[in-house]
């Protein structure tokens, strides 16, 4: 963040100085939320959770090097007071849960005044451009892509992993300091509103919306309301701005006329402006493509996995020479990119030959089946086909088209040739995601419904066979990365499946 004394930012949050003894006294360092991660002159946000509060560790703040705290109370060390304000707790916020007193939602509104403060600053002083990603899938993949081909230009800060709601939106917008040239930050949103709110915290020069699909169905109610919602994006840039959209997806390209900004299409359609044709994936599902650009074309071979990564590809692509980088540069970045976030398209082959894609970190059903697709090339690739294996958890937040969703990801399975499938839970849309596979032709022990993690697991032991490529997918909620950690660690008596270190 821009460097700023306690008195500017209690002037900025609209907060009062407590227990101060120097209101000049300057913050060097950033804001933190964790005790265990404050460094010297950093600030400590005193925030509210659901199994610790954290004005409770102010006093071990400040002792480890904070400068002050931003808290909803006095806490006896220095400190930059907001006053709480019940009721205002973020609609559906994944951060509070239980703010009764509105302490969370005060310290929370507090940091988003300080981070776009910091954001203004540094854009003020010329230094810098923020791009902003959303879609209903793929933005921390495209995050991760953007950060990649950016980085050859300038200093880069990013969210680590998907940090993109109503704390790490701003978390990640005060890590930015006078040497960053790019602030990359995914947009999430449960509800119409919420990336216009993220926006204002920090208001963006470019950005990308990729796509429409179901992920929050069970939250907006249609996918009208979630496109309404994503191009939340586009009407917050300026009209000296770029918006990038994926031409592919008809709602995507219809935001074109909600933004004053200069529009760039990208995709596989003739109309795109970014275009890639002849698509081939290799046998590990990596994808290969002629790149087309205003300034020329170029081979393009990926080191990420999946046949969906090219759109997301092609949306860094556009936002890269939107911001100076030439073509051979671009290339270069984006065959050198790899997953940067954990549990993503994480794809590890153990010592015995077992290939594990670890793509647990959340679910929706257009993911899923960008999964699936990756994990049937991988397995049928070569002359010597394998045996694909499917675990597959529940996906949340589908409402009312859950069970319907859920019954057509099972379908896909048997239709896309997926050797075994394994359906974890007892709920109902685990229930019909194993209904849907045995009604589309499964038999026998193609499709197995267990109970929990555990069950999965014992199966997995008694049947994976060295050269078998399991995939590993759910909502983070299910918590089924503990299968893929199984199987890529030594857990086994006999010590078949090798250790973390014997993968590659």
């Amino acid at each position: 963040m821009i460097e700023m004394t306690l008195r500017d930012i209690a002037d900025v949050v609209g907060g009062t100085l407590h227990d101060v003894a120097d209101p000049e006294v300057t913050v060097t360092g950033s804001v933190e939320f964790d005790s265990r991660r404050i460094g010297s002159g950093d600030i400590f946000l005193a925030l509210p959770g659901e199994h610790a509060d954290g004005h409770d560790y102010a006093a071990t703040a400040v002792e480890a090097g904070a400068v002050a705290v931003l808290a909803a109370r006095p806490v006896g060390v220095p400190a930059i007071v907001v006053a709480p304000s019940p009721g205002t707790v973020p609609a559906n916020s994944a951060v509070v849960a239980n703010d009764p007193d509105g302490s969370g939602a005060a310290v929370l509104s507090a940091l988003a005044k300080l981070a776009r403060a910091s954001v203004e600053g540094l854009v003020a002083a010329g230094g810098l451009t923020v791009v902003g990603v959303t879609g209903s899938s793929g933005k921390t993949s495209t995050k991760d892509l953007l950060a990649a081909v950016l980085a050859p230009l300038g200093p880069v800060v990013a969210p680590p992993g998907s940090f993109n709601n109503e704390l790490g939106h701003p978390w990640t917008a005060l890590r930015a300091d006078a040497t960053t040239r790019f602030l990359v930050l995914e947009l999430s949103a449960r509800g119409p509103g919420h990336i216009a709110a993220l926006t204002e915290v920090a208001p963006p020069n470019i950005g990308v919306v990729l796509n429409v699909g179901t992920a929050h169905l069970g939250e907006f109610g249609s996918r009208e309301a979630i496109a309404q919602t994503k191009g939340e994006l586009v009407e917050a840039l300026p009209s000296t701005g770029l918006a990038v959209l994926n031409a592919d997806d008809s709602q995507v390209a219809a935001m074109a006329s909600r933004t004053s900004a200069r529009v760039v299409m990208v995709g596989q359609a003739e109309r795109a402006d970014i275009r890639a044709t002849e698509v081939v994936l290799d046998d590990e599902a990596k994808a290969g493509f002629t790149l087309h650009t205003p300034a020329g074309s170029a081979q393009v071979r990926l080191s990420v996995h999946g046949e969906h990564q090219v759109g997301n590809a092609l949306s860094a692509v556009a936002v890269a020479q939107e911001c100076g980088a030439d073509l051979d540069t671009i290339v270069a970045a984006l065959s050198g990119a790899r997953a940067a976030s954990a549990r993503r398209m994480d794809v590890r082959t153990t010592a015995d030959g077992v290939t594990v894609v670890n793509d647990s970190y959340n679910a929706n059903p257009d993911s899923v089946r960008a999964a699936l697709k990756a994990l049937v090339t991988m397995s049928k690739a070569g002359d010597a086909p394998r045996r694909s294996w499917a675990v597959l958890g529940e996906m949340a937040e589908l409402g009312a088209e859950s069970v319907i969703e859920h019954d057509a990801i099972g379908r896909l399975a048997v239709r896309l040739d997926v050797d075994r499938l394994i359906v974890v839970g007892t709920g109902r849309p685990s229930r019909a995601m194993h209904q849907g596979a045995v009604m589309e032709g499964s038999w026998g022990e193609e499709s197995v419904l267990v109970p929990d993690i555990g069950a999965a697991i014992a199966l997995l032991d008694d049947a994976v066979e060295p050269g078998d490529v399991v995939l590993v997918k759910a909502s983070q909620s299910v918590g089924l990365w503990a299968v893929a950690e199984h199987l890529t660690g030594d857990t086994r008596p006999d010590g078949r499946r090798g250790s973390a270190e014997a993968v590659r």
